[in-house]
């Protein structure tokens, strides 16, 4: 492949500002790599271009940007592809080819734009590994590559060749490793551009949690023969495709015809083990997963279509305003990672209650979002409330909220005394006239042009 094909992106992002989550943060301006496809379109990383408000490409050849237009983007494959509408852009570009999954062993080079210069970088490395990575744009757990040459800043969203066809988009470097980087590998990029004409595209979860099978007392008591192997399901989440298909203590022994063993892994291409949600990078939301289960003893066939990951507390957000409601000074916000974020060293000194949530918290018919108090912003009306910032709503008026909408449609229509209970047994009672009647004063006075997010209007 020519390196005519790999360009410079410039791109102008604004994240929100989940401490204030009526406002955003400062528009800033970062570089990333991109590579030009047969089809005209630009393939580069998700994380390159989210939360972007301005997108330019600048070619090998040519001193000009051109101003392109994201066409889709999977930010849970950290992948997206521009579209540069200006005809000269194609002039003395060869586009660039996909090839195959690489081995182990196979020299590869890396190219793109790095920080520190303005001309093109080419690093060079083998394959040191296949396997299911986290992938940090996303948290989702996919297959990547691995490999021996440096991946800096600047090179992210650029192509990984070998005998001149892309086999991968760099996409991150691994912490306190030297010139160790990782890459979405082709066949989750093929599945992506399979689906580049709707705006957002989901790789599919399961939508469960899975215990290893590596004790032979457990494997015993679950039923199984000595011949047989698999993972344990210890939790399904409500509202995926495996809600009401598996059940707790069910034993997913295979998967589309793959044995699954003990420690979670397949068989993968016959060539790499690794974890059998590797099969979701090459999967769309809507297709059909069969398994064959272990139910108290007796094995049968489960099949359910596949639907978006889901969680209690959500994953990185992004293109998004964040969500929140005011009502009596009093912020409320859906916990998530991006909300957990605000702490410093959030992992370790976040609110400990938050913090489970985020690790071990499932969806439930119940419970589908977490409703926080985010801050109380000070006035008359919320006297004494000032230190609950760190709590989460239980109840409102003895009731449960399932999510951020049902809880705002029931401060929405409480008249009189508004009764809400907190995670840690706290009350915060307001008279509900009175508090509606102080939010256009503690709007002025902070400055916030609304009560609520467009989300929730």
């Amino acid at each position: 492949m020519e390196h005519s094909a790999v360009v410079r992106i410039y791109a102008t992002t604004q994240v929100p500002n989940y401490s204030s989550p009526w406002q955003s943060e400062t528009p800033e301006s970062c570089t990333g790599s991109g590579v030009v496809l047969e089809s005209g379109l630009v393939l580069t990383g998700a994380h390159v271009i989210a939360d972007a408000t301005f997108v330019q490409v600048q070619k090998l050849s040519d001193p000009n940007k051109y101003i392109a237009q994201v066409e889709s983007v999977c930010h849970d494959a950290d992948l997206a592809v521009l579209r540069v509408e200006d005809a000269r852009f194609m002039q003395d570009v060869q586009p660039a080819v996909l090839g195959e999954l690489p081995s182990l062993r196979d020299p590869v080079a890396v190219v793109g734009y790095p920080v520190g210069g303005e001309e093109i970088s080419v690093t060079e490395g083998v394959v040191s590994r296949v396997e299911v990575q986290r992938y940090a744009h996303s948290q989702r757990d996919l297959l990547a590559i691995t490999v021996d040459a440096a991946i800096n800043e600047g090179n992210s969203g650029g192509p990984v060749l070998k005998d001149g066809r892309v086999i991968g988009i760099a996409f991150q470097g691994i912490e306190d490793a030297e010139n160790i980087g990782e890459m979405v590998p082709t066949p989750i990029i093929k599945r992506f551009l399979r689906s580049v004409h709707e705006p957002v595209v989901r790789v599919p979860a399961l939508g469960i949690v899975t215990q290893f099978l590596e004790n032979p007392v457990l494997r015993s008591t679950l039923g199984l023969s000595e011949e047989q192997s698999g993972v344990c399901v210890s939790g399904v989440q409500f509202g995926t495709g495996a809600w009401g298909k598996l059940e707790l203590d069910d034993v997913l022994l295979e998967v589309e015809g793959h044995k699954i063993a003990n420690n979670g892994t397949i068989r993968y291409r016959e060539l790499y083990r690794t974890l059998f949600s590797v099969l979701l990078g090459e999967r769309a939301v809507g297709d059909t997963m069969r398994f064959k289960v272990l139910r108290g003893g007796k094995q049968i066939d489960v099949s359910f279509s596949l639907t978006p990951a889901r969680y209690l507390v959500p994953r990185n957000a992004f293109d998004c305003f964040a969500s929140y409601y005011i009502f009596g000074g009093i912020v409320f916000q859906p916990l998530s990672r991006d909300v957990l974020a605000c702490w410093p060293d959030w992992w370790d000194r976040g609110p400990k209650e938050f913090l489970h949530l985020y690790y071990s918290g499932s969806v439930t018919p119940e419970r589908q979002e977490v409703i926080i108090i985010g801050q109380v912003l000070a006035d008359e009306i919320n006297i004494g409330y000032e230190a609950l910032h760190t709590e989460s709503i239980r109840t409102v008026n003895g009731v449960g909220p399932r999510n951020m909408q049902h809880f705002v449609q029931m401060m929405d229509e409480c008249h009189g005394r508004v009764d809400l209970r907190t995670s840690l047994g706290k009350r915060i009672v307001l008279d509900a006239g009175p508090a509606r009647s102080a939010g256009e004063r503690i709007l002025k006075r902070y400055n916030i042009s609304s009560d609520r997010s467009a989300d929730l209007a």
